[in-house]
């Protein structure tokens, strides 16, 4: 990457509400109460003290993870740092999968397909950023300190959890630190877990950021491009004539965008960004190549193919324009990569994974709010496969910037709802009084 003129492609930390805010989400009955009799049972009420008395050990996790760099495509010491974790907090057994996440399986009763509980290890920082964990007053400063080493530790703060109220449930539990869930990353750990793994997955629950009450069940699509064009290059007075690669990319941005403002003017909330470009060696030299990278996104699947074909259409357009233009020399090449797929979809609010989801967080005091999002969980929902992503709690800012901060406000409550939704949707056998 040009790093004069680049810069890093980033996802964001909050995800579009689909419920009005402050608005209650109508949770069923029957979850409701269904989460009541889950919390009443004495193992779980030890469960969720020990949620509590947990604490000072969750944030020293949670700045222990944070430290430890996890650049985009190089997230392996934190991935081994976090199977430590994963097996000094109780798993059964753990492991490095193929493509690079830390799994760690709490084994169940033998009942049902396993559940996922996952965060995500990757930052989108590039390696050499500074991850030192500065504390001020009661506030914690460190990039990626929300997003997402609290979901990491929440995750992990659960396992401890069930470990220490000597709770079985009726499926295996996966508790899983994902790789590539950021940018160009392109959910490639999560891709692996459904579509590589040995064992079928029945349901999935994604810890991402920090915050209270949101649940992802929706999942924003996404197409990106990195679009190279090349050429022979030369001297810009000398070689004047020959097609220009830095051209024909200006062109294509101008001509998508003049397009592609048109169409997301209607329909289904679609946008798009040229987020990224360079190339080029000095300025009085043309190009021998020029890039960018492109990024597009949709709730609707098919707006989404149609806005990619757009894009694509006017790359070549631009790209004969240019060398139609040309006096001499070969033409211009332009060779659009998809570097980015991310899957949409939605699950409906009435499926149990969603109802229990809201009524964990409504047993706790808070309002849950649906939302849309590109998180872990776009893979499972695209398949049809139950999945949601919550909040990890406490509350946070700057996301994906060098000044990104959380401070832990009632932050233990999130990992409690997490931990009584994972009871509900892996199943346990109640005590009866």
């Amino acid at each position: 990457m040009n790093s004069a003129c680049a810069a890093a492609a980033v996802e964001p930390l909050m995800p579009t509400p689909r419920t009005p805010a402050g608005a209650s989400t109508a949770v069923d009955g029957a979850f409701t109460e269904e989460t009541a009799r889950i919390a009443g049972d004495p193992r779980v009420v030890r469960a969720l003290r020990v949620v509590e008395e947990l604490e000072p050990r969750t944030m020293e996790d949670l700045i222990t993870l944070t430290e430890i760099p996890a650049p985009p495509f190089k997230e392996e010491a934190r991935a081994r740092r976090y199977l430590e974790m994963l097996q000094e907090a109780g798993a059964d057994s753990v492991f490095i999968d193929g493509i690079g996440n830390a799994v760690g399986i709490r084994r169940g009763t033998g009942t049902g397909d396993p559940l996922v509980l996952s965060g995500h290890l990757d930052t989108v920082f590039p390696e050499g950023t500074d991850v030192t964990v500065r504390m001020r007053g009661d506030t914690l400063f460190a990039p990626g300190v929300g997003d997402d080493s609290r979901g990491l530790v929440v995750v992990l703060t659960v396992l401890r959890a069930l470990e220490a109220a000597n709770i079985r449930t009726g499926s295996d539990i996966w508790f899983v630190g994902t790789v590539g869930e950021e940018g160009l990353g392109d959910l490639r750990g999560v891709k692996h877990l459904f579509r590589d793994g040995a064992a079928p997955i029945g349901s999935f629950i994604s810890v991402d950021g920090g915050g209270s009450g949101r649940v992802v069940h929706e999942a924003l699509g996404s197409r990106r491009y990195r679009v190279t064009f090349a050429g022979p290059g030369g001297h810009s007075w000398g070689a004047f004539g020959l097609a220009n690669p830095a051209h024909a990319m200006g062109r294509a941005i101008s001509l998508f965008d003049e397009a592609a403002a048109v169409f997301v003017s209607e329909g289904p909330r679609t946008s798009y960004n040229v987020g990224v470009v360079g190339g080029g060696t000095s300025v009085n030299s043309i190009p021998f190549e020029a890039w960018m990278e492109v990024d597009m996104r949709s709730i609707d699947a098919g707006r989404l193919t149609r806005l990619d074909s757009l894009f694509r259409s006017t790359v070549a357009t631009a790209t004969a324009e240019q060398n139609e233009r040309r006096s001499r020399g070969p033409v211009v090449t332009a060779d659009p990569a998809l570097v980015g797929d991310r899957p949409s979809g939605s699950i409906d609010p009435s499926t149990p994974l969603v109802q229990r989801a809201m009524a964990t967080i409504t047993h706790f005091g808070s309002l849950p709010e649906l939302a849309i999002s590109s998180t872990d969980s776009n893979v499972p929902i695209s398949l049809g496969i139950p999945a949601v992503t919550l909040s990890g709690g406490g509350v946070g800012g700057n996301a994906h910037s060098l000044d990104e901060w959380w401070m832990n406000v009632d932050g233990h409550l999130a990992i409690q709802s997490a931990l009584l939704l994972v009871l509900a949707e892996a199943g346990m056998e109640l005590i009866e009084f």
